[in-house]
């Protein structure tokens, strides 16, 4: 990885939005600091839209879509998005319909029965109960895995047909051929009419662990905050630039490092 002051000049200049990861790359401690809350008033202010893209559960950032600066949140690895409507109220929309969602909620509620027999210190994620489309083990939050228990729970995950990453603070499992990368794309596309696999040089993602490999690997500008050195060794694919500061403090310079740079707005399409 780079110093994010080696990011050229030129590529920051072409950047119309940012997609980024919530915990622990927005968040510090758990909550949106008042500089990182300043970073993205000051994107949205110069029209470089923000899509955050969680494995947090829906319930949890319907608080979040309603309250933050950004254009919208994309939940639950992919699967669900919330954004302000026009009037200011919540608006949710699925990438699954319903008797999908609800086939493989069935489903998934087994598979973390199975998990939590077959891995005795393992504990659903708190907010547990705010989840449509997947499961979340803890193991970093509030409650503590250790590395081999970790590989257990994904590897249970994948034997039982889910879809398995490691964040920053849980272990998400989903049924569904979605991932981050995936929501990214559906979310540019659904919110701005855009194709993201066609303007990837005019986006960049921001994230600081093994679930965000997937937009690490597809996007050409991808971020990493500091404290990403925890899990450096354990991604497939790394962020080609690295922050100086963690968590929110590392958003706020990539924030800045693009609007430094930055021309007029894309035109719409």
């Amino acid at each position: 990885m780079n110093p994010l002051s080696q990011w050229p000049l030129a590529a920051r200049a072409r950047i119309a939005g940012v997609l980024t990861d919530i915990d622990d790359t927005l968040t510090t401690d758990g909550v949106l600091a008042p500089s990182t809350r300043q970073a993205l008033c000051d994107l949205q202010a110069a029209g470089r839209p923000v899509f955050a893209i969680t494995g947090r559960p829906a319930g949890r950032c319907e608080t979040y879509a309603l309250d933050w600066p950004v254009q919208a949140i994309v939940a639950e690895s992919g699967a669900v998005a919330l954004w302000r409507g026009n009037g200011g109220a919540l608006q949710k929309s699925y990438l699954q319909d319903g008797p999908t969602r609800q086939a493989h909620f069935t489903r998934l509620q087994v598979v973390a029965q199975t998990v939590l027999a077959q891995v005795p210190n393992a504990r659903l994620a708190t907010d547990h109960a705010g989840r449509e489309t997947d499961i979340a083990i803890d193991h970093s939050e509030h409650h503590h895995l250790d590395a081999t228990d970790i590989e257990r729970v994904v590897a249970l995950m994948r034997a039982n047909g889910l879809n398995a990453t490691v964040s920053s603070i849980h272990i998400n499992g989903w049924l569904g051929g979605h991932d981050k990368f995936q929501g990214a794309r559906w979310i540019v596309r659904e919110q701005l009419g855009r194709d993201l696999d066609a303007e990837r040089e005019h986006w960049v993602c921001v994230g600081d662990s093994a679930n965000d490999v997937r937009l690490f690997e597809q996007l050409p500008h991808s971020v990493g905050v500091a404290n990403i050195a925890s899990v450096i060794e354990q991604l497939a694919h790394r962020p080609r630039y690295v922050t100086l500061g963690a968590r929110g403090d590392g958003f706020a310079e990539v924030a800045q490092a693009v609007l430094q740079a930055r021309r007029p707005a894309m035109p719409s399409p």
